[in-house]
């Protein structure tokens, strides 16, 4: 038998002063994007700001249907908006956001697994991790360098490719 260790790394703020001009920024956008989040089911709104390399913002909220599996998460919406239409145009760094009015959020919102492989896929395209900024309004706020951080098993096979 052999023993396997994994160790992930993050740092955490206690305030979103404490981080630099462009992630209080970009953190501001994620709340702006959480503005459009359609989430009459749950009442749980998340809002995603991807920074480009170029500069670009895009933004993603989450959106729900009554038929619930055909909702998606606003990292996705943000993702998958960015690969369609900046394909070529890194993604630098990613700041998610939520609220509800049901309770206060005391600590950061992490990603669900599938928007975490959608992640880990853009990097391994982009040949370059993303920063992860987990932006609790009222709480620490977490930020990790690669999806790695969050996800330390990625489903990859290359033969696939």
């Amino acid at each position: 038998m052999t023993n396997h260790e994994i160790k992930i790394s993050f740092k955490e703020y206690n305030s979103v002063n404490e981080l630099s001009a462009a992630d209080q920024t970009l953190c501001a956008e994620a709340v702006k994007a959480m503005e459009n989040s359609h989430s009459p089911y749950s009442k749980f709104r998340v809002g995603a700001a991807l920074q480009l390399k170029s500069g670009e913002i895009i933004h993603g909220s989450n959106q729900e249907n009554v038929a619930y599996p055909s909702g998606l998460c606003a990292e996705r919406v943000a993702l998958f908006y960015w690969g369609a239409n900046y394909p070529d145009d890194p993604i630098e760094t990613m700041a998610i956001t939520a609220h509800t009015d049901e309770f206060k959020i005391l600590k950061p919102v992490t990603s669900c697994g599938s928007c975490l492989q959608v992640l880990a896929e853009y990097e391994k395209k982009q040949n370059q991790p993303v920063k992860i900024i987990l932006y609790c309004k009222d709480g620490p706020i977490w930020v990790a360098n690669g999806i790695e951080s969050f996800l330390p098993f990625l489903f990859f096979e290359d033969r696939l490719s």
